[in-house]
């Protein structure tokens, strides 16, 4: 529950800018997490679980687990207030080497390629409207070492780079201007979604019996008839509503950023998470009852199609599919904004420990802004975009962002040990119920990830792995 406001366990210039408010703080939460996942994921979770019922399951199971993280790291957060967010939390809890690691993960793969993953949806919805040039087939298959083809699609990648420039270089400006197009977008998006859900159960011509009736393979499938089966159908259904739900830890990062921010921190974190579970459950469920699972099964296996669209089409023809095309750019451009803003502040808070490159701590002299750690993490999402490897990269999001929230769960109880007597403006609700079976939870999916995706599992471990000699030269050239 919430307390009298206290002072934060450490304060201290930064020379940033406190200009984010309750709102804008609750808008970029929105903002980070509805981005694709919305619109898209209950096709693929349809054709996973064969049930309309079984899939608002999963979203709602992980609407719940997420809001069990949110409630347990939201007592932290309003703890320690500082740039970087959770690799602040983790330097407090187990020292700067985890939390470098942690960083480290988020520069080479977390965030960056979420961040290409992101602006690639709106680049490849704006080719949906709008054909993009591309190149013959024959520039399109050149390769590099046969794995990474930089040519193919080339239209497509060129407007995602030249959004994240747009973005990097309207944040680089002012964390005002990022946080205003934030709370402007958020809101937008927010509101057409609900104008979504109001049309599709009024004059969607949808059924009841939609929601009841199950595709006609499912009697027959491992979900009815095993209990492994189906086990594994929820758990590999949840593993997309997850990606839908990510980014909700974000806002910590902007701790040197947000007015008051052991009240605004937490506060932001509930309301924010809260209103997206809530969206969510009732975006999916005006899906399925405008449109049969069988169908929705059908969306997934046509290369390109995204569920809300069609469902839209069905009641409001090519005008309606117009309109939600519009509206996942309008979603995903606002998504990649808050990212960008966000996340900077981790390599920011790196670098002012000695952990980073050393111009990442620079703070722009007018605009107050971690100008250069912006222009890093563009340039480097950027690669990763003519990579063609980040859909890739992303597949082990999930994965290693389990292994960390874990530990930020954990932390909780670490940090009671630790400093028993820190003012706490937020105390964790359910302690210390939810934040271990948070802990549990994220434990079990990084084991099961481990056996069920083992190779996308391995090359995140690698990845991780990968910043040992950087730690190791960092840190021998500060001590």
């Amino acid at each position: 529950m919430l307390a009298k406001p206290a002072p934060a366990v450490e304060t201290h210039t930064t020379g940033l800018l406190r200009g984010i408010g309750l709102f804008a703080a609750i808008s970029l939460v929105v903002g980070n997490v509805i981005g694709s996942g919305v619109f898209k994921k209950v096709a693929p979770m349809s054709a996973e679980l064969q049930s309309p019922g079984l899939v608002l399951l999963a979203w709602l199971l992980a609407g719940i687990v997420t809001l069990c993280g949110v409630l347990t790291n939201a007592e932290i957060a309003g703890m320690i207030a500082e740039p970087g967010g959770q690799y602040v939390y983790f330097r407090r809890m187990y020292g700067k080497a985890f939390a470098f690691f942690y960083g480290w993960s988020c520069f080479t793969v977390i965030q960056c390629a979420s961040q290409a993953s992101i602006a690639y949806v709106f680049a490849e919805s704006f080719n949906s409207l709008v054909p993009l040039p591309h190149l013959s087939a024959a520039w399109e298959a050149w390769s590099v070492a046969g794995v990474f083809f930089p040519l193919d699609n080339l239209g497509v990648k060129l407007l995602t780079v030249a959004l994240l420039s747009l973005l990097t270089t309207i944040n680089y400006f002012g964390v005002k201007y990022g946080s205003n197009i934030a709370s402007v977008l958020a809101s937008a998006v927010v509101v057409c979604l609900f104008g979504v859900i109001l049309l599709g159960l009024s004059i969607g011509g949808g059924s009841a019996d939609h929601l009841r009736t199950n595709a006609v393979s499912y009697a027959q499938s491992d979900v009815a008839t095993s209990s492994w089966g189906f086990l594994g159908a929820i758990f590999a259904a949840m593993m997309s509503a997850f990606w839908a739900y990510d980014g909700w830890n974000n806002l910590g990062f902007l701790g040197g950023e947000i007015k008051n921010p052991t009240r605004t921190i937490p506060r932001a974190l509930i309301a924010g998470v809260s209103t997206v579970v809530v969206v969510y459950l009732l975006a999916n469920f005006t899906y399925l009852f405008v449109m049969p699972i069988e169908e929705l099964i059908r969306v997934h296996q046509t290369p390109n199609a995204i569920a809300a669209i069609e469902v839209v089409r069905r009641f409001l023809g090519s005008g309606g599919a117009l309109a939600v095309s519009l509206l996942i750019l309008l979603a995903t451009f606002n998504s990649t904004n808050t990212s960008i803003l966000s996340n900077a502040r981790i390599y920011f808070a790196m670098a002012n420990d000695g952990l980073f490159f050393r111009s990442a701590a620079t703070v722009h002299p007018r605009y107050r802004t971690p100008s250069v750690s912006l222009l890093m993490q563009g340039a480097w999402a950027s690669v990763l975009v003519f990579s063609g490897s980040f859909d890739q990269l992303t597949d082990m999001l999930i994965f290693a962002l389990f292994i960390f929230y874990g530990a930020g769960a954990f932390g909780v109880f670490v940090l009671r040990r630790k400093m028993p007597e820190a003012p706490r403006p937020y105390r964790a609700v359910g302690y210390p119920v939810v934040p271990a079976l948070f802990v549990l939870f994220c434990a079990v999916l990084v084991v099961v990830s481990l056996f069920a995706k083992p190779r996308e599992s391995t090359q995140a471990l690698v990845l991780i792995g990968s910043g040992v000699p950087f730690y190791w030269f960092w840190r021998k050239r500060t001590s």
